[in-house]
């Protein structure tokens, strides 16, 4: 197994908890943001962090090692982050590679011996907490017991039985949750409607499933003002398409090109406002849906109006530019872009899914709409292009929302207490 770890040298402390977080794609998405901003919050005088990732495709033939990349990874290293690149770890199901990714975390568990493995996205979750089975480590310092087993938290962002996929499907992951749910300690879950189908579908840990909400520090995030991310926005869309841009009114998402993301239903509602000039649609992202919603916008004669920009680093410091924040999921657990947009005081029309009721009251701070409805999200947009004093007071109670309701310190607490467990 020839697995690669990259690591700044430092000293060791025996003191220290040793965590090891295991993501199943090293692409920059909501649980990866999660994962980032909680890593680089935890005092290094305390903890000792190993983060461990699979790769994500850049091509089509996903057994050529050179379409392969980490991009989180990658960024953690430059934050002086230790990480291990997991070969075999998959997003799909696929028994040899499966099986393969098993013996290449054992391997890593033996090495780094964390006192708590953390799990992020469910097929991490379950490849994850098998690795760990049987797996004894040192107690340090050394108690009653000279080894013990290591404390498994799995954090999900968002059951993926919930995915638009066909019904075998969605219970054959139902199952592999409900039995991995036994390898784990803790399960972590970011909205009120993941936590009671836990208890529907008996998905329990050893210990306890707890929830605890995403969080920001509205103080710190640093969002580029509003014209200079519009000019960023402009000029990475004019070297696309060698066309000049110069919108009124920005309808803008921040999302991966996945099924679950509902960009179709965003494409749809753009429609409605075809023959209106004063209206742009930018989605910043990419994935795998991405030749599916270039034909989308061909066959509706939308090549002006939808602009698909492509991944921007740090996509987030460019949401000032839009002047309304669309989410338009079929599926989601705690969308990270959502508070973004709120904390930049950028009005929001979300789909009613995962925590956006947790998050939004209705015409109060934001605009809640049906998931797979895009009459629906037109009809807001309209609302709010023709009411420029309402965009800013739904912004404003956006923000407040955030700085009140949403803070990253009571998540970054609330997740170091979930480690503790066995401490």
């Amino acid at each position: 197994m020839d697995t690669q770890i990259n690591a700044p040298e430092h000293n060791t402390i025996d003191s220290k908890q040793k965590v090891l977080f295991v993501i199943t794609q090293s692409e920059l998405g909501g649980a990866q943001r999660f994962l980032r901003t909680l890593v680089n919050r935890l005092d290094k005088n305390q903890y000792k962090l190993l983060v461990a990732a699979g790769p994500i495709y850049t091509g089509h033939r996903i057994q050529d090692t050179e379409h392969k990349s980490y991009d989180l990874l990658d960024q953690l290293e430059t934050e002086g982050l230790k990480t291990a690149r997991l070969r075999h770890l998959h997003r799909e199901i696929r028994p040899l590679s499966d099986l393969r990714a098993i013996l290449e975390l054992r391997k890593i568990i033996k090495e780094f011996k964390p006192d708590t493995l953390f799990l992020l996205s469910s097929k991490a979750g379950f490849i994850g907490s098998l690795a760990a089975r049987n797996i004894k480590i040192p107690v340090r310092p050394a108690g009653e017991s000279k080894y013990r087993n290591i404390e498994v938290v799995y954090r999900i962002g968002g059951w993926t039985f919930n995915d638009p996929w066909p019904a075998w499907k969605k219970k054959l992951w139902v199952f592999l949750e409900r039995i991995s749910a036994k390898w784990k300690d803790v399960i972590i879950v970011n909205n009120k409607h993941d936590l009671e189908q836990a208890h529907e579908l008996k998905i329990k840990p050893r210990k306890e499933i707890k929830l605890i909400h995403n969080g920001l520090d509205v103080y710190k995030i640093d969002f580029l003002p509003k014209e200079e991310a519009r000019l960023k926005l402009f000029e990475k869309a004019s070297r696309q398409s060698g066309r000049i841009f110069n919108a009124g009114i920005i309808v803008g998402t921040v999302a991966n090109f996945y099924p679950t993301k509902g960009l179709e239903y965003l494409i749809s509602a753009a429609e409605h406002f075809k023959n209106n000039d004063d209206i742009t649609f930018v989605v910043i992202g990419d994935g795998t849906e991405r030749s599916h919603l270039e034909h989308l916008i061909a066959d509706k004669g939308l090549d002006k109006k939808v602009l698909l920009l492509g991944q921007l680093p740090d996509a987030y410091r460019v949401i000032p530019a839009f002047d309304i924040f669309i989410l338009s999921s079929v599926k989601e657990g705690f969308p990270w872009a959502v508070i973004e947009a709120m904390a930049a005081k950028v009005p929001v029309i979300a789909t009613r899914v995962g925590a956006t009721p947790e998050i939004i009251e209705d015409d109060k701070n934001g605009m809640l709409v049906e998931p797979g409805r895009p009459e629906q999200i037109a009809k807001k947009i309209q609302e709010l292009v023709a009411n420029e004093h309402l965009r800013q007071e739904l912004g404003i109670q956006a923000h407040q929302t955030v700085l009140f309701k949403f803070s990253l310190d009571k998540m970054i607490k609330e997740i170091e207490s979930a480690m503790s467990n066995n401490q």
